[in-house]
């Protein structure tokens, strides 16, 4: 990576790494970062989310091990783990939008807990696996929208189907833990809750930035459904840093399998749509945005904040970035891609080196020697 830094303390380096999801937006950037640690890595992914996709910018399928499949069908899971034999496995697999959940609301419980289920069997089943970080999301929790963070011992729930399917998951993902995985020598097993993640490189439908991006890279107004909107926005960067440290000392037997962490921002990031969009624009000239219809029937929760004591207790992680400077992640790379299209690799390599140095700074246990 860097002379300053040593992530991760080379654990990743030569290890066999299978990230489902991966031609996802947050699944690309862990494939990138994984690349990057010298990882042999594979995938499993059923298509590519969007046109662009964050996955053919930075040209990945050439450079890692691109296995199509549905994450639902078990048959095809199990013959990836079969060929590959990974050490580790970051599941990201997901139906992942709340609005989509209500149009296809099968699909989103088939992939999200079915999916899940799938690939615990699969590593119930392999002996080659050393641990696995299980990604859902912040909105498992039952949101009753009060104003103080979520634990990971706060009940679990959702109203709408998306976040009903992470709080299902997440009840499956303990019981394989309490069924399969305390043993000796079984796989080391946790999960993960983060959401509301931006940066470059997702152009996702339903999430404001891409919205944004979409918009003003064709000179058009960016209509914003829910300025009031309250949200733990982060850097993509910041919640992988945290999945990553966490296989690690998963492996090390560092931490005990069945646990959940939550990964979220610093409080001041925690801010409005509005606040989101205004901070967004002042990088792309002549950006304009205006209020849409709330009221489509899909209900979207207004306000969600994380607590992640637990995370800065036992992992000595935390979210390293303010405001400003996730906004700025994010429209840097934008801005390149749309100016440039060229060398996304490169640039996006000099990101996750660029976020490596300042949590080097700050004093992060993960990127010291």
């Amino acid at each position: 990576m860097s002379k300053e830094t040593n992530p991760f303390n080379n654990f990743y380096r030569g290890k066999r790494v299978l990230v489902t999801g991966h031609t996802g937006f947050k699944g690309s950037w862990l494939t990138l970062w994984l690349l990057q640690l010298g990882s042999d890595v594979a995938g499993i992914s059923e298509d590519l989310p969007s046109k662009p996709c964050n996955f053919e910018v930075l040209d990945l399928e050439a450079r890692m091990q691109h296995h199509v499949g549905d994450i639902r069908d078990l048959d095809r899971v199990m013959q990836v783990f079969d060929d590959f034999q990974p050490h580790l496995v970051f599941h990201l697999a997901a139906q992942a939008i709340v609005r989509r959940s209500y149009d296809d609301p099968k699909l989103t419980f088939d992939t999200n807990i079915g999916g899940t289920v799938n690939v615990l069997e699969c590593i119930r089943s392999h002996d080659c696996v050393e641990a696995a970080v299980i990604i859902t999301s912040d909105k498992c929790y039952r949101n009753t929208e009060w104003v103080w963070g979520y634990r990971e011992n706060d009940p679990l729930g959702g109203n709408d189907p998306y976040s009903a399917s992470k709080g299902c998951a997440e009840i499956v993902i303990n019981s394989y833990c309490e069924s399969y995985f305390k043993e000796k020598n079984r796989p080391r097993i946790a999960s993960t809750r983060a959401g509301n993640v931006i940066g470059g490189g997702d152009w996702a439908e339903d999430r404001i930035v891409p919205d944004c991006v979409r918009a003003w890279s064709e000179g058009e107004e960016v209509v914003v459904r829910n300025p009031r909107a309250t949200r733990p926005w982060q850097h993509v960067l910041e919640p992988l840093s945290g999945y990553l440290w966490l296989g690690v000392l998963l492996e090390q037997k560092e931490v005990t399998t069945g646990e959940a962490f939550n990964f979220g921002p610093k409080t001041e990031v925690i801010q409005p749509v509005e606040a989101l969009v205004l901070a967004f624009r002042k990088s792309w000239d002549k950006a304009r945005w205006k209020m849409g219809d709330e009221n489509s029937g899909k209900k979207e929760s207004r306000f969600l904040k994380l607590c992640c004591d637990k995370a800065l207790s036992l992992l000595k992680w935390e979210a390293i970035l303010s405001f400003d400077e996730t906004i700025k992640f994010t429209a840097l790379w934008y801005r390149h891609f749309y100016e440039n299209r060229e060398d996304m690799f490169d640039f996006s390599t000099q990101q996750i080196r660029r976020y490596c140095a300042l949590a080097n700074v700050e004093g992060m246990q993960w990127c010291h020697e």
